[in-house]
């Protein structure tokens, strides 16, 4: 008798209308990674320092990797796994595209991860009479143990009360300081604002306003990594071909060739949920990033301050403090960290699955003598420790680290990651379904065109502008 084979993965029919923000999950954790050092450091430092003339490039950061971030996701659910095995089926040498992921994220993993371990601890020290390299410690324990359980339920209620605290702390400072319409209207023109003298003289500021707008560039919204990991998120939740199959494994091939036009009319919905969840996270994150550079702007450039070094937090704090009173300087302090401890933990989440995943891929060895979560759990412990040394060893330099590890994972790989998406909507998926069902889930046009947008724009600066930095 012939063997059963398996044709379609049970899919359950998608929301429609407002029931689909109920499922709000996916794009909290990723907005809760989007919301971090590049923010809360960067982008405030960029308002002191440029002013609010650089909201072009905020909005034209997050839009992009929007797509970046929407084109793997829309890949996931339909069918069933992450983007790094989407990259691993792209045309080229065996596991090329894998490897050089690898190799990067490897090293911009651990680098930012202690960043943010390392910010973390300054913010929190203070506000609370204890010591910036214990804070940062103690900051490390917690995220550890929040994320060690591989659980995404637990991270996304976490998160959903960190971005709570964010959201509520940077807008009533914003508001305060909010510009003049007339004076908004500038961040808009497309211009490159110049270094004024006081921050070259005073702060050390470099005169090329570019080593401050392609960091935050680069970090606004997160990296390459963040991108991946929505899809982590999403395999999570469960949408769409991701239902019930877990983390650390490549699609069903025979499944998808086999699938029904009643099942890719499912999927199709599953991508509506998807754009909503993902619009959701960028609208949230474009509205705070926006207010960390308005309240940079409105509080720090009069005061001709650019923080940097361990002397962020304390710079802020003074400064908030002296324009609001203790509440609004202490409200802007909890936001700032709230946003980098929920980025420390989704990053603690996130590169451990993206290692996980290519050291499956490349090391196939690796995945034999490991089941998936042990993985996971070896990669955690490397990025626990590496995160408390550097905060003990480097704790002095959060804003070097923090634009170090921007260039890294935000500029550098984002350009190849839209090459790679294009190759993987337009190139791999139709291989992997059948004509009749391709039909129907077959990716807009509109996502090859911004696609390559970010790949312009990216490009552009990884050529012309990161060498000079």
């Amino acid at each position: 008798m012939a063997a059963h084979v398996k044709t379609e993965e049970p899919v359950s029919t998608p929301p429609k209308g407002l029931a689909v923000l109920a499922l709000f999950g996916p794009g909290l954790v990723w907005c809760s990674d989007m919301i971090g050092s590049g923010e809360v450091i960067l982008t405030t430092r960029n308002g002191a320092v440029l002013g609010i003339g650089v909201m072009w490039a905020v909005i034209t950061g997050i839009f992009l990797k929007y797509w970046i971030g929407i084109a793997g996701a829309r890949y996931t659910v339909c069918t069933g796994e992450g983007m790094m095995d989407m990259f691993d089926r792209l045309p080229g040498p065996r596991h090329g595209v894998v490897w050089i992921a690898l190799i990067i994220q490897f090293i911009s993993g651990s680098i930012a991860t202690s960043a943010l371990a390392s910010a973390s601890g300054v913010f929190i020290s203070t506000l609370l009479p204890i010591n910036p390299f214990l804070a940062g410690f103690l900051v490390c324990v917690v995220s550890f143990l929040v994320v060690l359980s591989g659980g995404f339920k637990i991270l996304k209620a976490v998160m959903s009360f960190l971005v709570a605290a964010v959201i509520i702390g940077v807008l009533y400072v914003a508001v305060t300081v909010f510009p003049p319409l007339s004076e908004l209207a500038k961040g808009f023109m497309l211009k490159i604002p110049p270094v004024p003298e006081w921050a070259v003289s005073k702060a050390g500021v470099h005169p090329n306003p570019w080593r401050e707008i392609l960091p935050m560039m680069g970090w606004a919204a997160g990296g390459f990594a963040s991108q991946v990991w929505y899809t982590y998120w999403v395999i999570g939740e469960g949408f769409g071909m991701t239902q019930g199959r877990g983390y650390g494994r490549p699609a069903d091939v025979q499944s998808l060739k086999n699938m029904s036009p009643s099942l890719a009319v499912k999927i199709k919905g599953w991508c509506r949920v998807v754009y909503t969840d993902a619009a959701l996270a960028m609208i949230i994150t474009c509205t705070v990033t926006l207010c960390f550079l308005i309240a940079g702007a409105g509080v720090l450039r009069p005061n001709e301050s650019a923080p940097q070094g361990s002397g962020v937090a304390v710079t802020l704090s003074k400064l908030f403090s002296t324009k609001w009173g203790p509440l609004g300087g202490k409200l802007f302090l909890i936001s700032g960290a709230a946003a980098l401890i929920s980025t420390l933990m989704v990053q603690l989440a996130g590169w451990p699955r993206l290692l996980a995943d290519a050291f499956r891929i490349c090391i196939p060895g690796f995945a034999r003598r490991f089941a998936w979560k042990k993985q996971f759990r070896i990669f955690l412990v490397y990025f626990f420790f590496v995160n408390t040394f550097v905060v003990y060893a480097f704790g002095y330099q959060p804003v070097m680290l923090i634009k170090t590890a921007a260039v890294c994972d935000g500029l550098l790989l984002t350009p190849l990651q839209a090459v790679w998406l294009m190759g993987g909507l337009f190139i791999v998926m139709p291989r992997l379904f059948n004509k009749k069902a391709y039909a129907i889930i077959k990716p807009h046009w509109a996502f090859g065109l911004f696609l390559a947008l970010a790949f312009i724009l990216f490009g552009y600066f990884c050529v012309f502008q990161v060498p000079f930095l």
